[in-house]
């Protein structure tokens, strides 16, 4: 069951996904005006994203799920959230070491990252998912191949570009139904973030389309349409809790409540 419109990009598609690669090779951004009608719907980004992946040469280790609240969807101008499949080497067990260079223009948002401990299906129920899954407090690193590309990057662009994917480090993983009493639990996560011992942001779980398992199992259902599954072992950082500040140098540290932990993360300059 293939989506042929998803999954066969033309030769216009398949030179962005190129350039989209060569930015992420040397770190030379790009400038999204030259690139404004090169994608004609979100179809054609997602055929742009999916030569991206290939070129990339990596497993994809799962996930990220993008405008999960109605503010960020504000600002991209959508209706819906956007995904990005994000290679294996990407996600990253806390603590971790990160240092500016290996990035071009990062974010921080703090996220629960859900991981498949089977293969996934359209048809499982918010409880299905639930059962289904680990969960773990999460750091997402946001980072874009355009330049100066937050908050008004076009949003077929945002898509084209692997759903502006970073890194994802994630902290400890423990069976979703065993952390959370409920489904309606899992929207009460409160977390704070703080960069050098000082607080910048706190956020809520609801800010995540009412509940990041509606994020879960929209993603699931997308990537249905377009004939993928999501895999035992893959993993999905479900969409932010706060307005996302830049990454800078330092510690930053996610703070989670409901006894999920924290999530450390050094950054360096060079």
């Amino acid at each position: 069951m293939t989506n042929t419109t998803t999954t066969t990009p033309t030769e216009t598609e398949t030179k962005f996904a190129t350039q989209l690669f060569d930015a992420l090779r040397t770190q030379h951004p790009l400038n999204a005006a030259d690139f404004a009608d090169v994608v004609a719907d979100e179809d054609a980004a997602y055929r742009v994203q999916d030569h991206l992946t290939t070129l990339k040469n990596q497993p994809v280790g799962g996930y990220k799920v993008s405008l999960t609240s109605e503010e960020t969807q504000k600002m991209f101008d959508a209706h819906n959230p956007l995904y990005g499949a994000q290679v294996q080497d990407h996600f990253l067990a806390a603590p971790a070491k990160v240092r500016l260079g290996q990035l071009m223009d990062p974010l921080v948002e703090v996220e629960l990252v859900f991981k498949a401990k089977e293969t996934l299906s359209p048809e499982d129920s918010l409880t299905d998912l639930w059962h289904k899954t680990t969960v773990a407090p999460g750091l997402e690193l946001p980072d874009s191949r355009f330049a100066d590309w937050f908050p008004s990057l076009a949003k077929n662009l945002v898509v084209a570009d692997a759903a502006v994917g970073g890194l994802v480090v994630y902290g400890e993983e423990r069976d979703t139904d065993q952390q959370f009493d409920s489904v309606d639990a899992v929207a009460t996560v409160k977390c704070e973030l703080t960069h050098d011992g000082e607080t910048l942001k706190s956020g809520v779980a609801s800010e995540v389309l009412g509940n990041p398992l509606n994020s879960l199992h929209w993603l699931v259902g997308k990537l249905a349409e377009q004939g993928r599954v999501l895999t035992k072992g893959q993993r999905v950082s479900s969409g932010t809790f706060v307005l996302p500040p830049h990454l800078t140098a330092g510690h930053w540290q996610a703070t989670f409540d409901q006894q999920l932990g924290q999530v450390d993360l050094d950054v360096t300059n060079d």
